[in-house]
């Protein structure tokens, strides 16, 4: 294992590659820091990767945009300025060194050497919640779905969504137009999503099932046929015929090695922070999903707002002297370049 003098020294290291923390690493880039990213999965992206085809709409300045378009957008945009990325590590140790920097410790032995860090993980490492009933297994190879990876192959099908949270409501708006029939069914009688985008589900579905929950799968093959639903109050049941199963009961995450580090941590073991996004521990701020304070905004643009934040406390912390912000793109010399190569680029003829 490497020690800290082996190590490279980062102004930053973002821990996570969402929305938070790829747009923390362009705005970091701004700040001219030295900036590294680390995430768990083998690809950027975070939790929106669990629903490449779902459509955005309350991204500021962005048309309707697919979660996977999105993310490669905010990915281009980060790697403007060459941050560092490191993939399928977790950090699971946070340690203060002798001199006041940071050392990282990952799950493979890895180690990080930075002056400050950006906590961005979101809700942790989000894994699909399955469902729980016996036999269910053996349908996930074929029609029985956990997320949505390309609307296509779900055209002139009879579509049975379990679940009422954002992404089985816009599932449900997307599927509608292409599939034979969609029929949603939630346990409450509430749903998670926006408003509008709820109340265009109910216009456009088959059917909406409220207050009834999936008990039963049925299937001859290697397919689920059907469904049996039960009202929780009544106890009524009803079979539901069907040639694809979506199921979106939420998602179970992991933020123990976080628990250790000696964070404030508030509900849900999300961390405090305060106006200028600084945790407890000197050094260590927070940004998207993963934090609470009065007035947060949890949209994605409440997330890239967060992540400037962080970026300009962390600039602040090693050198109090520095502006509390980066100048905008149009009066900021790091684009003053690569303004002059967009604009040798040939133009597009339409």
């Amino acid at each position: 294992m490497a020690g800290k003098q082996d190590l490279e020294l980062y102004d930053v290291t973002i821990i996570g590659g969402g929305p938070a923390g790829l747009y923390s690493a362009f705005y970091s880039g701004m700040r001219d820091m030295k900036t590294k990213i680390i995430e768990y999965n083998p690809t950027l992206g975070g939790k929106i990767l669990l629903y490449p085809e779902k459509i955005i709409w309350d991204v500021g300045g962005v048309p309707p945009i697919s979660g996977e378009g999105l993310i490669r957008n905010l990915t281009e945009q980060a790697m403007v300025f060459e941050p560092t990325i490191v993939l399928n590590q977790q950090i699971m140790n946070l340690d203060r060194l002798s001199d006041g920097t940071l050392l990282l410790t990952s799950n493979t032995g890895e180690q990080h050497h930075t002056r400050t860090v950006i906590l961005a993980m979101g809700h942790g490492i989000p894994k699909m919640r399955k469902l729980e009933i016996e036999g269910a297994d053996r349908y996930e190879v074929t029609n029985l779905h956990y997320t949505v990876q390309e609307l296509a192959i779900f055209r002139d099908k009879h579509i049975v969504i379990s679940g009422g949270g954002d992404s089985a409501v816009d599932w449900a708006n997307a599927l509608q137009p292409l599939a034979a029939s969609v029929t949603v069914v939630h346990r409450r009688e509430e749903f998670g999503g926006h408003e509008r985008n709820v109340l265009r589900m109910k216009e456009s579905c088959h059917e909406i099932l409220t207050s009834y929950e999936l008990t039963g799968l049925h299937g001859s093959g290697a397919s689920v046929e059907g469904v049996t639903i039960k009202h929780v109050e009544t106890g009524e049941t009803r079979t539901l015929e069907l040639d694809a199963l979506i199921v979106n009961h939420g998602l179970t995450t992991d933020l123990s090695p976080m628990l250790a580090w000696g964070l404030e941590l508030g509900e849900y073991n999300m961390p405090i922070v305060d106006a200028a996004r600084q945790t407890n521990i000197p050094g260590v701020f927070a940004a998207g999903d993963l934090i609470q304070y009065d007035g947060k905004l949890r949209l994605i643009s409440g997330a890239l707002v967060d992540g400037g934040t962080a970026v300009n406390s962390a600039k602040r912390y090693l050198d109090p002297e520095a502006h509390s912000q980066a100048y905008v793109s149009s009066h900021n010399q790091k684009f003053k370049e690569k303004n002059k190569e967009l604009e040798q680029q040939p133009v597009a003829v339409k």
